[in-house]
């Protein structure tokens, strides 16, 4: 319980709410631990409510009508799901689904304790619509690039992005992996990673992908 009093402190809209409010968050609200793989939310679920993630990584994707899943964005540690909610926010009608792509921990408040919350309370609303804004705003960011970057820019900023991030040049993921996070098919991301290779831009290893010339990937990314 301390646990989900600290985390529900971090929420920009705690310290605007009543006692009554409060506890009434608390008591709807729960540590939920899920493993890698798990499906949390789709819209042949029950609404899945507020999402914090406390650790690991959440991807929300959507399904072309062939099955072909579309990564729209994820989250990590601290970021929150409102997405999650779409039947507390009305407006998001989209299909998407939500899973976890790791062993990992969030907090859940239940829709229900949402939709009370958000209605009794402006600065609740305030912070559900933000979110919703947001996360909608990742989305549109997706279908950007697929729809108007080239592959190349794609993958080369995907190499860029995590180059960046770990500060590591032996970037440890599979083809596969790759696939799924620039959204296209593992022989595409095969050609296209032989091709850069060829250029001496990248190395292929088994199991990760070697970066010889950042900059030369950054000369490839619109």
């Amino acid at each position: 319980m301390d646990e989900v009093i600290k985390i529900l402190k971090t929420l920009p809209f705690w310290e605007h709410l009543t006692e009554e409010e409060r506890a009434f968050a608390l008591r709807n609200s729960a540590i939920r631990r899920a493993e890698k793989g798990s499906l949390l939310y789709s819209r042949d679920c029950a609404c899945l409510g507020l999402a914090v993630v406390i650790s690991g990584s959440l991807r929300i994707y959507s399904l072309s009508p062939e099955g072909r899943e579309i990564t729209l964005f994820r989250l990590g540690a601290g970021e929150v799901s409102v997405l999650s909610a779409a039947c507390v926010v009305k407006q998001l009608s989209f299909d998407t689904h939500m899973s976890a792509e790791c062993d990992s921990e969030l907090l859940v408040m239940n829709a229900e304790a949402l939709a009370s919350l958000t209605a009794s309370s402006i600065h609740a609303r305030c912070f559900l619509f933000e979110r919703a804004s947001e996360n909608f705003s990742a989305v549109m960011q997706t279908m950007e690039s697929l729809l108007f970057s080239g592959f190349d820019s794609r993958l080369a900023s995907f190499l860029v992005s995590e180059y960046e991030r770990t500060g590591e040049r032996l970037i440890p993921i599979t083809q596969s992996a790759i696939a799924e996070r620039v959204n296209s098919a593992r022989e595409v991301v095969a050609r296209k990673l032989k091709q850069f290779a060829s250029e001496g831009l990248v190395e292929t290893k088994r199991g990760g992908v070697l970066i010889k010339d950042a900059d030369g990937l950054r000369g490839k990314i619109e």
